[in-house]
C-alpha cells in the first residue's frame, strides 16, 4: 500500500510529538507507524532533536515543515516506498514547557471532551463557540453572532471598535480567566489587570527622576493574533488541539458589516475614519477590546516584550514599567543624555515583537516640566494633576448647590457611582485630598 508522501510527514510529525522527546521512543513510535524499523528514522529522529534542541513543546506544523526540508527524509522516499500503518496513540497529556511553566498551577485538560467539560458545554458548542472556522466574520444575523459591536470616538478624532462577548461566551471567558489565566504570572513589569496592581504602583517607580521617557503601542489588544494567544496556552502545557480551541474562544474576528460603518461615522471628515492598515488587523482573529479574558491575555503575550524592555532599561540605567499600552522608562541624567537612541531601540524591540509604537504619543518629560503618565503627574510624588483636581471640586461644589442634574453633561447612566470613583481614585493618590472631595460628596442631594 502507497502513501503520499504528506501523509508520511504528518504520520511520523504525530508519532515523534505522541510522547516524550527521547530518541529511542521516538524511534520506536516511528516503527509503529511504519509497521518495521527503518534505517533512516534514527539519524532523522537526532536532527528533529538538534534543530530543536531537545524542547518537549514543538507544534506538529513546524514538525512537518522540518520533515518536508529535510534532504535525508527526501532521499528516503527515492529509495523506499513508503507507507503508514495505522497506529491509535494515547490521548495526548499536559506537557508544560521546560522552565517556569512547569509550576504554573493550570487545570490539565489534555482534550476537547474534558474541555467541554470544564466549561459545561456538550462538543457541537465548544466548536460553535471557539469558531476556529471564523463564521463570524461573514455571519449577517446579528442574533447569531457571539459579540455585539459599538464604536466609541478617540480624542484623536479617529474611533475604537468595542466588541463586547454575549452573555454565554462572556461566562467561558469570565471561567478561563478564574481557573486558566489566573494560573499564569505576567512579567512582574506589567501593572495593568492585575490584583495588587493600578496605576499608583504603575507610576510610583518613576517618581522624583531627572527625566521620564513615555511610549504608547498602537492598537494594542488588536495587533494580538490567535496564533500569540495559543502560544501562551501550548507554554502552559495545552496539547495543540486544545491550546487553539482556548484561543479561539478567546479572540474574535470582526464581521465585515461591521468594518463598513466606520466609513460612514464621520461625515465632515473626508475620506474613511480608519486607513485601510488600522482596520485590517480586525479581519483577522484577534484580542477582542471588551472580553473580559482579553487584558489578561495581552499580558501574556507581552511578555517577551516586558522581557527585553526591562532587559534593555537595566542595561541603560533606567526604571520599565508598563500599563496596557503605555511604556514608561525613567532614569537619572546619564540616561537623559542617551534617551533618544534608546526610544528608537524600544520601538525597534517592539516591531520584533508584533506590537508598534504610536509616535505621536512619545513624551520626553524632564523634570522642569510636568511629568504625568496615565493621568498621574509624578514629578515629586504621585497626584492628580491639579486642573483634573480643580475641575472634580468644582463638580461637586456644583452638585451641592444646584443639584447633580446639570452637572451630568456627558449623560452617565449612573452619575453617583461615576463620581464616587473618581472621587476614590484621588484618594488612593492624595489621601488628604480625597477625604476633601468625599466629604463634599456625602453633602450632595441624590
Amino acid at each position: 500500500m502507497t502513501t503520499s508522501r504528506e501523509s508520511v510527514r504528518c504520520a511520523l510529525a504525530e508519532a515523534f510529538l505522541a510522547g516524550r522527546f527521547d530518541l529511542e521512543e521516538m524511534v520506536g513510535r516511528a516503527a509503529v507507524v511504519f509497521g518495521k524499523r527503518h534505517r533512516f528514522v534514527r539519524p532523522l529522529a537526532k536532527r528533529v532533536l538538534g534543530k530543536f534542541g531537545g524542547g518537549d513543546r514543538i507544534r506538529a506544523g513546524r514538525l512537518v515543515e522540518f520533515l518536508r526540508a529535510d534532504r535525508g527524509f527526501q532521499r528516503a522516499f527515492q529509495v523506499r516506498e513508503l507507507s503508514v500503518r495505522f497506529a491509535r496513540w494515547e490521548p495526548p497529556a499536559m506537557i508544560p514547557a521546560s522552565g517556569a511553566p512547569a509550576s504554573w498551577k493550570v487545570p490539565a485538560i489534555a482534550t476537547p471532551a474534558e474541555l467541554a467539560a470544564l466549561l459545561d458545554i456538550d462538543h457541537a458548542e465548544l466548536d460553535w463557540f471557539a469558531d476556529l472556522q471564523g463564521r463570524e466574520r461573514t455571519c449577517q444575523v446579528e442574533a447569531l453572532r457571539h459579540y455585539r459591536y459599538r464604536w466609541v470616538a478617540k480624542p484623536s478624532g479617529s474611533f475604537r471598535l468595542i466588541e463586547a462577548p454575549k452573555p454565554r461566551l462572556k461566562t467561558i471567558q469570565r471561567r478561563l480567566l478564574d481557573e486558566i489565566l489566573a494560573g499564569i504570572p505576567a512579567h512582574d513589569s506589567a501593572h495593568g489587570f492585575r490584583p495588587g496592581r493600578s496605576i499608583a504602583t504603575f507610576a510610583a517607580p518613576h517618581v522624583g527622576q531627572a527625566i521620564v521617557l513615555k511610549m504608547d503601542l498602537r492598537d494594542f489588544f488588536v495587533s494580538i493574533t490567535s496564533a500569540r494567544v495559543a502560544a501562551v496556552f501550548f507554554t502552559a502545557g495545552y496539547p495543540e488541539r486544545v491550546a487553539w480551541l482556548l484561543s479561539g474562544l478567546c479572540t474574535n474576528t470582526v464581521p465585515t458589516s461591521i468594518m463598513k460603518q466606520v466609513s460612514c461615522l464621520d461625515h465632515d471628515r473626508l475620506g474613511p475614519t480608519l486607513p485601510w492598515r488600522e482596520q485590517r488587523p480586525y479581519g483577522c482573529p484577534h484580542l477582542p477590546q471588551g472580553s473580559p479574558s482579553s487584558p489578561a491575555l495581552a499580558n501574556l503575550a507581552a511578555f517577551r516584550l516586558d522581557a527585553r524592555l526591562a532587559a534593555l532599561a537595566a542595561a541603560a540605567g533606567a526604571t520599565y514599567t508598563r500599563y496596557a499600552d503605555d511604556l514608561l522608562f525613567s532614569g537619572d541624567e546619564a540616561f537623559a543624555r542617551s534617551v533618544q537612541r534608546f526610544s528608537t531601540q524600544v520601538a525597534a524591540i517592539a516591531i520584533e515583537e508584533g506590537f508598534a509604537v504610536q509616535y505621536r504619543k512619545t513624551r520626553i518629560m524632564r523634570q522642569g516640566v510636568r511629568q504625568r503618565a496615565a493621568g498621574i503627574v509624578i514629578n515629586q510624588k504621585i497626584n492628580m494633576a491639579r486642573d483634573d483636581y480643580d475641575r472634580l471640586k468644582a463638580i461637586l461644589c456644583n452638585c451641592v448647590r444646584h443639584g447633580p442634574a446639570d452637572q451630568n453633561r456627558a449623560q452617565v447612566a449612573d452619575f453617583r457611582a461615576h463620581l464616587s470613583g473618581r472621587v476614590a481614585h484621588l484618594g488612593r493618590l492624595n489621601p488628604q485630598r480625597g477625604q476633601k472631595l468625599m466629604r463634599l460628596l456625602e453633602q450632595v442631594r441624590w
